[in-house]
């Protein structure tokens, strides 16, 4: 099992996005994500949000918050469980990313992009400013087969 963390990384109505173009036998490859990654030794959720988040952008969260911790559970992978983050205040200069193209797209259009079928569920719950949440997703290959949020089945697929 692996735990990594995710932030959206919010300004102007619009989220900056990472297009995972760039990495070799990337589980994520041609994707739309926000921005994370695994845990180093000894992090606790915020500590590795906000090394990852430097890493990646060159930027420095400032205010942002834990919105959720979701399950991934795959045919393919090992069990992740990735802790979610929203971040409205940041400074410094943004940077070119090795993993892939950072671009900032308006919240609206990116249901639209080519990403993970749960990442849909979930950025609905940011933008929905819910509370705390726990969600479970179930995927076989790409294809989402089960969601739970909060223990109670809001997808299934058979």
């Amino acid at each position: 099992m692996k735990q990594t963390t995710l932030c959206y990384i919010e300004k102007d109505g619009c989220y900056l996005m990472l297009h995972r173009i760039k990495k070799e036998n990337d589980e994520n490859k041609d994707k739309w994500i926000g921005i994370g990654g695994k845990f180093e030794d000894k992090e606790s959720p915020e500590d590795c949000v906000l090394r990852e988040t430097l890493e990646e952008t060159g930027l420095t969260l400032d205010s942002y918050r834990y919105r959720g911790l979701v399950t991934f559970v795959s045919d393919r992978w090992p069990t992740e469980y990735m802790h979610l983050f929203h971040a409205d205040g940041f400074h410094g200069e943004l940077k070119s990313c090795d993993e892939g193209d950072l671009q900032w797209l308006p919240k609206e259009t990116l249901y639209s992009l080519p990403m993970w079928e749960g990442d849909k569920i979930f950025l609905e719950l940011l933008d929905s400013d819910c509370p705390f949440f726990s969600l479970k997703l179930v995927y076989e290959g790409e294809n989402l087969i089960q969601a739970v949020l909060d223990g109670k089945t809001i997808v299934k697929k058979s």
